[in-house]
């Protein structure tokens, strides 16, 4: 529920903040007062385009902030959870317009753009009136209304889920047949490579030690040069031991006068000689086993080459080839189990179809059967809202099971003829402003025992009509108005009498310029404005009594 709407600086209006009430709320005045400016005013700030003709002469920009009440469960904070932003159940708008066409726009204190303020206005009111009524045009908008209606709101949401299911069920055969399509025509290049492989038995770090291998044949004549060289100079002269062991003799002879001092030194060239021995015996070893070996080279080459060759072919490291060996095989042992998994999926699809055909024609069987029932509330209303020569007719064409979509096989509209004997066709195109202000207010009567959680807002839906027919457009309106929040801007008495509440628009001279303002009227001022209504600009006793009547009634 709108609680409150404050404006800066648009048209008129320079300064004004109204608090608003549920229920019924009517706004009178003369021709040219401003009620337009509200509405303007309220659109700005629910996410309607902005204009920059919309400010104040004479100011850089204007603001409208319009603050509502909700409870945690509209269908509003799924939008706002979804954008990032909370709400404790006041939600509160703002619009800043700019005199250079520029706008801003805030949702609780948050930059938003303005896209998402026009999504999340058109969750919290609708406005209908002279030349706009969103219900009545938007086929979304209408399908929805109809589902509410019928108590489909669920059952669409399950349909949604199901149409899901089937889209992926669908898909997925689609993709395993494609799949297996290509795998199936590699068949012989996976039986050829896998072969290869299985021939080839690569091993994890093959290559690394075969190419250390490689580096030694290739270099055996060189170290088998250096390790006679160096076996040469421990073997020559005596050798490094000869000089050890000539070394060990002098200090053992002077060891026992040495009081201990020579021990280190004696126990040190004693171990130099036990490594000079394994050294010299290491080296002659070696001397021995370097062989110089061109087959084994040869052998190691090739295999190593024929790795390197693999690896490219498949694109990969050679220490990954036992990985593309398994992957390979899994390919073809999948081909060969591929039909067994094509019939898993194909039975999957079947049964996915099934649910939302089963479903699907179900919601639209009940569409059908709400259909008639909404068509027959809504003729009924249109007789006392002088639309009695008009026919409303809610139109429900199924399309293929095939061709379904989340909502369902419909394609739902709303169409009406205004003059017995005319064809019926879309609303919009065929009613007049007035006509189709007064046909959404009898669809929404009827629609009214599914409740109302939003703002609604008629303007001049009274246009061209009095007496009776203004009589019975008041009424309606507050039937309407009971279960949530109507805002009227009105010119007929009748519908200004039944009012909750009462709000007069009038337009002064501040001595600088024209000024809006917006007077919320108690019983007295209120009899008075009706009083004005009905006889004009100088009120007679009569008007007042007949006034006085009319309130008694609304």
């Amino acid at each position: 529920m709108l609680i409150s709407l404050s404006i800066r600086n648009i048209v008129l209006i320079d300064q004004l903040d109204l608090d608003w009430q549920a229920n019924l709320c009517t706004l009178t005045g003369e021709t040219g007062a401003g009620k337009s400016i509200l509405l303007d005013s309220l659109g700005l700030a629910t996410g309607a385009r902005g204009d920059a003709g919309l400010v104040r002469q004479g100011c850089e920009q204007g603001s409208v902030t319009a603050v509502f009440q909700l409870p945690m469960d509209h269908r509003v904070m799924t939008t706002l959870r979804e954008n990032g932003l909370e709400s404790s159940g006041e939600l509160i708008l703002r619009r800043v317009q700019a005199a250079d066409g520029r706008s801003r726009a805030f949702c609780n204190d948050q930059p938003v753009g303005i896209g998402l303020l026009s999504q999340i206005g058109s969750q919290l009111i609708e406005i209908h009136g002279q030349n706009e009524s969103q219900a009545l045009t938007d086929a979304a908008t209408q399908r929805g209304l109809l589902d509410s209606f019928a108590g489909l709101t669920e059952a669409v949401i399950s349909l949604g889920g199901l149409f899901l299911a089937r889209q992926s069920a669908r898909e997925a055969l689609a993709s395993y047949r494609a799949e297996l399509a290509q795998a199936s025509a590699d068949t012989e290049y996976l039986t050829h490579a896998i072969a290869e492989l299985q021939e080839l038995n690569p091993k994890t770090g093959e290559e690394l030690s075969l190419s250390d291998e490689r580096g030694v044949l290739m270099n055996t004549e060189k170290i088998s040069d250096d390790l006679r060289a160096a076996d040469k100079l421990l073997h020559g002269d005596g050798g490094i031991e000869k000089a050890l062991n000539g070394a060990l003799r002098r200090l053992e002879k002077s060891a026992p006068e040495a009081g201990g001092q020579l021990d280190e030194a004696v126990a040190a060239i004693d171990r130099a000689l036990i490594e000079a021995g394994e050294a010299r015996v290491a080296v002659s070893s070696a001397v021995s086993s370097v062989i110089n070996d061109p087959a084994r080279q040869e052998q190691v080459e090739e295999r190593l080459f024929t790795l390197r060759s693999l690896a490219r072919k498949h694109e990969v490291a050679c220490d990954a080839l036992p990985s593309v060996l398994l992957e390979l095989d899994a390919k073809l042992s999948a081909i060969h189990r591929g039909n067994d998994r094509m019939a898993e999926l194909e039975v999957a699809v079947k049964t996915a179809e099934a649910d939302y055909a089963e479903k699907a024609l179900a919601v639209s069987n009940s569409r059908q059967k709400a259909a008639l029932r909404l068509d027959e509330m809504v003729n009924a209303e249109l007789g006392p809202l002088k639309l009695d020569g008009g026919r409303f007719t809610t139109q429900v064409l199924q399309g293929e099971i095939e061709d379904g979509a989340a909502h369902g096989l419909d394609k739902v509209s709303f169409v009406a003829s205004t003059n017995p004997g005319t064809a019926p066709g879309p609303i919009a195109k065929i009613a007049s402003g007035g006509e189709l202000a007064r046909f959404m207010l009898a669809l929404k009567v009827s629609l009214a025992a599914e409740g109302n959680s939003g703002t609604m807002i008629f303007d001049e839906v009274d246009a061209g009509v009095g007496g009776a027919v203004a009589e019975a457009v008041g009424s309606r309106l507050y039937r309407l108005a009971q279960g949530g929040q109507v805002l009227v801007v009105t010119h007929s008495p009748q519908v200004a009498a039944r009012g909750n509440h009462h709000w007069l628009v009038r337009k002064g001279d501040t001595g600088t310029g024209f000024s809006t303002k917006v007077v919320p009227l108690a019983e007295d001022a209120r009899l008075e404005e009706v009083a004005r209504m009905l006889s004009g600009a100088d009120i007679t006793d009569e008007a007042r009594g007949a006034a006085k009547r009319l309130l008694e009634v609304g």
